[in-house]
């Protein structure tokens, strides 16, 4: 039987092995995503790359996995073939041989799943109190003075620690409270260490912050701070609690309790202390900005002084010509009403009456010395002093008003009565 182009449907797509490959890839990593598996280990082979290359079985399948470089802290104890696992990573494709395989990225005993349900069990119990709450966490200072660590004085964070807080806070005062970080019964130790250094003493005042660090390792190493009594002593301690516990990918209850969880312990020291270097930086570039708006305000304060001066040597200068005016006018009045010039214009007028005097002639003098005498005579006979001599008299009222009619006159009244030599006073009697 011969099979035409009309047998296949005309929209299948023919693929190439490498896309295809990639579109299998892609569903996989798409539906699966990170999973966790157990087995046994077998054909591990460490490359000179650093990659972990082993196959991990069980008695029906068996699956690639690889460990890259540096995805993993060291392992406690090396991988061998026949070592019974658990395993945490992503489902993947390596296209090259078309296989498909687990980019592994932790690994533990297979015995650690009891551990694991522990650990599940306490997260769930804690966190139903509200242990695990933001509300709840304490803040940090930002410029600590003194802070205490509790971990092993042996171990690898210390020292990375006091060399990052050497170098960013030198004026920092560090108290090391130390304590076993593994083992059974490490977790009271770790315990009563915190209650030491939140409680001052004799032997060291309070500190501002404390730190509770240990280096990486497996589950069972960092086991101790996921015990209860090292999660309750955090809460209940009144000072601030860094957890830097294990790497990056290594999560403890300890972690979730604690007001800051850092990464790594030399990432702690990154978080609890600003950088000395960077805290000069922020003072120049404060100091300058200060200096800049100093620099501003003093020249926005000149330049009001010279406008306020301007202003003021207008308004003094305004008033200046104002009084000068006022002055001028003043003496041009008191100029006008001299006592010397109306001196001197009277003396000119007396002058030109005294020169109009003598100038008259002698026969006008004599008409009104004549006039003079006439109408001098025409008094002695007709004035007042004259009728007086006749028997006749002269009456006025109180204030010296002549009384020419009866009708002036209202009883009781007191009046003055001139006679031609002297005057009398009397009262109108009623009728």
């Amino acid at each position: 039987m011969q099979l035409t182009a009309d047998f296949f449907p005309q929209t299948s797509k023919i693929f190439t092995v490498a896309e295809l490959t990639r579109s299998i890839r892609g569903t996989l990593e798409t539906k699966f995503g990170a999973v966790w598996v157990q087995g046994e280990i077998s054909n591990y082979k460490l490359h000179p790359s650093g990659h972990q290359y082993f196959t991990l079985k069980d008695q029906r399948a068996q699956i690639a996995c690889v460990i890259f470089r540096n995805t993993m802290a060291p392992l406690r104890q090396p991988l061998v073939d026949g070592a019974q696992v658990q395993i945490y990573g992503n489902v993947s494709v390596f296209e090259a041989r078309g296989q498909y395989q687990l980019s592994v990225q932790i690994l533990q005993p297979l015995g650690l799943g009891l551990l694991q349900a522990k650990f599940d069990a306490l997260k769930r119990k804690l966190e139903a109190e509200g242990l695990f709450e933001a509300a709840r966490k304490r803040p940090l200072p930002r410029f600590p003075r003194r802070i205490g660590i509790v971990t092993s004085p042996s171990g690898a964070a210390i020292r990375d620690m006091l060399n990052v807080l050497k170098r960013r806070a030198p004026w920092l005062e560090i108290l090391i409270n130390p304590a076993r970080v593994q083992g059974s019964g490490a977790a009271a130790e770790i315990a009563v260490a915190i209650r030491e250094l939140a409680t001052p003493n004799e032997q060291w005042a309070a500190v501002d912050l404390i730190v509770v660090a240990r280096g990486g390792g497996s589950v069972e190493d960092l086991w101790e701070f996921n015990e209860e009594i090292v999660a309750r002593t955090i809460v209940d301690v009144g000072v601030p609690v860094v957890s830097a516990i294990g790497h990056e990918i290594d999560f403890t209850i300890c972690d979730f309790v604690a007001d800051l969880r850092a990464p790594t312990p030399s990432a702690a020291a990154e978080l609890i202390v600003p950088n000395v270097i960077d805290l000069r930086h922020r003072m120049d570039m404060f100091e300058r900005g200060l200096a800049r708006e100093l620099l501003k305000r003093l020249r926005d304060a000149q330049q009001q002084a010279d406008l306020a001066r301007e202003t003021l040597r207008r308004q003094v200068a305004h008033k200046i010509d104002n009084y000068k005016r006022s002055l001028l006018h003043m003496t041009g009045m008191l100029q006008s009403r001299s006592p010397a010039r109306e001196l001197v214009t009277r003396r000119s007028r007396f002058v030109d009456l005294h020169r109009r005097f003598i100038a008259l002639p002698l026969r006008l003098i004599e008409n009104a010395q004549q006039r003079f005498c006439h109408v001098e005579g025409i008094l002695r006979v007709l004035g007042p002093d004259a009728t007086l001599r006749r028997g006749y008299s002269i009456t006025t009222d109180e204030r010296g008003k002549l009384i020419r009619t009866v009708a002036a006159v209202r009883p009781q009244m007191k009046i003055r009565t001139r006679v031609t030599d002297g005057e009398f006073g009397s009262g109108v009697l009623p009728e």
